[in-house]
């Protein structure tokens, strides 16, 4: 699953994974809805927290 996609992601690979927009991709990741490592200002999320992520999200 996102074989094309870096180990490790930034809010632009969020946003066009999910293909949301930049507003949604920040309140997922301040609400911890995705996991994130916070560096500095930046937000880096593997890409094991992206597909937990999914996996949650469709098993609701």
């Amino acid at each position: 699953m996102f074989d094309e996609y870096p180990d490790i992601l930034t809010v632009q690979d969020i946003m066009r994974a999910l293909d949301i927009g930049k507003n949604k991709a920040y309140d997922l990741l301040k609400r911890n809805q995705i996991k994130s490592i916070k560096i500095g200002s930046n937000y880096r999320i593997p890409k094991t927290y992206l597909i937990e992520f999914i996996y949650k999200t469709v098993s609701v």
